[in-house]
């Protein structure tokens, strides 16, 4: 009898090890395992406006999509509460027709700085069909905003989605769009700043100069949505 029971128990085995992770454990990954649902119901309580202590109230969440309607008075751009330096940030975006808008990291709120773009490099959000950015290297959907282009231009058109992730560790960052990695880049070193020299922000001081910051989404004047949003340390 040993040699059927040994021949039950291998393929019991096999069965479970090729079975496909369920949704719940999915779920379970996702919410325990170092990631943080940075929308998470229709609260913004791990948010804050720029230099301020809430958001403005522009920004509101709808069934699980953050929306930033322009014709709300009280509008700026939108910070996590908490600081990040070695991280991975996920989140989906669509945006208004010729729209424009940006994603920021290691944004600081010092006195001296005046806007998140300040300090915090953007990865830039951009309907690229019309809007007149779109003309210029550097400054099109998924580029490092004035700095370095996509290595493909792979941007869903306005009113669809993209789903765009950041990855930040130890200065190597990534820019990710729609699965595709588009832009990577090493920072605080001498071809870092050189490509700060070459940029608009040449002479900024703090541009680009923290390891550690706010996450940023800019109001640009453009409505704009957002979804699954969220990020982990590595």
């Amino acid at each position: 009898m040993k040699q059927p029971l040994l021949a039950i128990s291998l393929m019991f085995l096999y069965l479970v090890s090729c079975k496909p992770p369920s949704q719940d454990s999915a779920s379970s990954d996702e919410n325990n395992n170092a990631w943080t649902l940075l929308i998470d119901g229709p609260s913004l309580d791990l948010w804050k406006g720029w230099k301020k202590d809430k958001p403005g109230s522009a920004w509101h969440v709808d069934n699980g999509v953050l929306t930033f309607d322009p014709e709300i008075k009280d509008r700026g751009d939108l910070l996590t509460r908490q600081q990040y330096e070695n991280f991975e940030f996920h989140l989906d975006w669509k945006i208004s027709d010729c729209g424009n808008s940006g994603l920021m990291y290691n944004v600081q709120e010092g006195e001296e700085y005046h806007v998140p773009y300040s300090t915090g490099p953007e990865m830039q959000i951009l309907d690229n069909s019309c809007h007149p950015d779109a003309k210029i290297d550097k400054h099109r959907a998924g580029d490092l905003y004035d700095m370095k282009e996509t290595a493909v231009v792979n941007v869903n058109r306005a009113g669809e989605w993209n789903t765009i992730i950041i990855k930040s560790k130890n200065g190597e960052v990534e820019f990710w769009q729609n699965g595709v990695k588009v832009v990577a880049f090493e920072m605080f070193t001498d071809e870092w700043s050189a490509m700060i020299e070459n940029s608009k922000f040449k002479g900024w001081e703090g541009f680009g100069a923290f390891r550690k910051g706010h996450i940023a989404l800019q109001d640009h004047g453009d409505k704009i949505w957002f979804r699954n949003i969220k990020i982990k340390t590595l």
